[in-house]
This record gives structure tokens, C-alpha cells and sequence, in this order.
């Protein structure tokens, strides 16, 4: 065998702006290998985003991607894959995928933290449906020291029915009744992770400031949301029919772009377990 043969290949990628995102460009069959698993992991904790393009995996490929990434997690319903769409057949609770089209971190509302999720592209839509993502993390470090100091004990009560009045502001009051089935949770505004880096805990299941007047509230949350997904933090997908893509689920949000529902988009999600709960 030519020494040549045994070299091992490296991974290769190049970040997309300063702050978010990277793109892996290498084969599918050199990243199903295993070889890149724990360096995927760091690129994805220092970039927050990591776009593989045309990758083209099918359900079996990404599913094995997912255990490469960490300790792999079923949906709440115990799918191990998935299906992403606004089509009534291809999910048959798509009205809960409305709160998607709104900035939002996956999650906040489940007892076990998710990692990272892998999302693959199966069918364009017609119009619209990139996904946009910013990094939380970048955001949080940006902040000037005396907005850090005012924030850093802040907690905030987060629940799913506070989504429902993003795309629904006028619900009936069964509507309120069954997404107030879910429970509130009370969530720090700064996440202090395991590693001493700190990322902001946003999105539209944060309702309330605790302690804070509602205005004051309105403004923190607001405000911090408009600095995490300024154009400095944030990076718009679009997709290409065989992306994949994957986000660092604790230091980022993500959002769809309106898409005509109707159109049979389809992306496929699989997603590993947190390392740590969201304190």
C-alpha cells in the first residue's frame, strides 16, 4: 500500500461570514466515515451553523450522521425522523409548525435540552422557505459590558402559548386553552454553559421578563431579539434540493421564511440530546 493511500483526508470547510456558519465540503462518504465526527462537533460549537450542500443523504444517511454528532434523539412523539412542512399529509400537526416562521429556539419548552439538529432538504418550495439562523452566542458577547451587567440574572417565563399569538392574535379562547396545556417554564435570560461561554435565551416562547413591568419586559426581550438576528449575527439559508444543514440548537435561533403551504415543501429533521440543561 502507497503512503499516499493510508493518509488520512482532513476536513474541509470555509466559514460563510465572520460570526455564523461554515460550509463542509467534503464527500459524503468521507463524512459518513467517522473520521471528522469530533472535529464536526467543535466546527459546529464554534460556528453555530454548518451547511453540507447537496449532500444528498437519504433517511439512513442522516440518521447516521446524527449518531456521528452525539447521543441521537428521538421526537417527542418517538419519530426518529421528522418531516418539516406546512402539507397536511406530510404532518398532520402542521398548525403547530406555524410558530416556526417566527425566531424561536427549539425546544425550551421539553424537559431534556436538544444538542444540534440536522435538517435535509427533500422538496423545494414553490416560493419563499429559506431558513434564517443567528448565532446567540456572538450576540451575547457583543453586548456592552453594562447591558451584560443588567441582564446577567434576568429570568424569563417562557411558554408555547405565547407563540400562538405570533401567528394567531386573535385565538379562540379552546386555542389558548389547548396550547396552555403545555405549561409555562421559567428560563435564564444569559444561558451560563458548562464550557464559561454565555448565549442569550430568546425567541417567541419568551413572554416575560419576571420582576420587569410588562413595557419594560416588551423592551428587553424585543430589543435583545433585534440585536441577536441584526445582519452582524445572522445568515439566511437557501436551499438547494440535497442540502443538509445543522445548527448548534444552544447558541442559536432559527426561523422559516414564509413559503405558499400548499406547495408540498418537505425537510426531513433528526437531532442529538443537549450535554446540559438550559440554567
Amino acid at each position: 500500500m502507497s503512503i499516499l493511500a493510508t493518509q488520512k483526508v482532513a476536513l474541509k470547510s470555509t466559514n460563510i461570514s465572520k460570526n455564523i456558519g461554515a460550509r463542509v465540503l467534503n464527500t459524503k462518504e468521507e463524512i459518513l466515515g467517522g473520521d471528522f465526527a469530533e472535529e464536526l462537533q467543535e466546527l459546529l460549537a464554534q460556528r453555530g451553523v454548518l451547511v453540507l450542500p447537496q449532500i444528498n443523504f437519504n433517511d439512513q444517511e442522516q440518521l447516521k450522521f446524527t449518531h456521528l454528532l452525539g447521543t441521537f434523539m428521538p421526537d417527542l412523539a418517538g419519530q426518529q425522523l421528522y418531516n418539516i412542512s406546512l402539507d397536511k399529509e406530510k404532518n398532520s400537526n402542521r398548525d403547530y409548525l406555524k410558530g416556526s416562521l417566527f425566531w424561536h429556539i427549539d425546544g425550551t419548552m421539553n424537559k431534556e435540552p436538544i444538542g444540534a439538529a440536522v435538517l435535509s432538504s427533500k422538496v423545494l418550495p414553490t416560493w419563499g422557505g429559506n431558513t434564517e439562523f443567528c448565532n446567540t452566542y456572538a450576540a451575547y458577547e457583543a453586548l456592552p459590558d453594562a447591558t451584560k451587567r443588567e441582564i446577567e440574572d434576568l429570568r424569563v417565563i417562557h411558554s408555547m402559548w405565547n407563540t400562538l399569538l405570533y401567528h394567531t392574535p386573535e385565538p379562540t379562547r379552546q386555542e389558548l386553552e389547548d396550547y396552555m396545556t403545555k405549561g409555562e417554564v421559567e428560563l435564564p435570560l444569559v444561558w451560563t454553559h458548562k464550557s464559561g461561554r454565555k448565549s442569550l435565551v430568546l425567541g417567541n416562547t419568551a413572554a416575560r421578563v419576571v420582576g420587569k413591568e410588562p413595557m419594560e419586559s416588551a423592551l428587553i426581550l424585543h430589543g435583545l431579539r433585534e440585536h441577536a438576528t441584526s445582519e452582524l449575527f445572522h445568515y439566511t439559508h437557501e436551499w438547494s434540493l440535497g442540502d443538509t444543514v445543522i445548527w448548534d440548537n444552544t447558541g442559536t435561533m432559527h426561523r422559516a421564511m414564509p413559503y405558499d403551504p400548499d406547495c408540498g415543501r418537505l425537510l426531513v429533521r433528526t437531532k442529538t440530546a443537549g450535554i446540559e440543561p438550559i440554567k
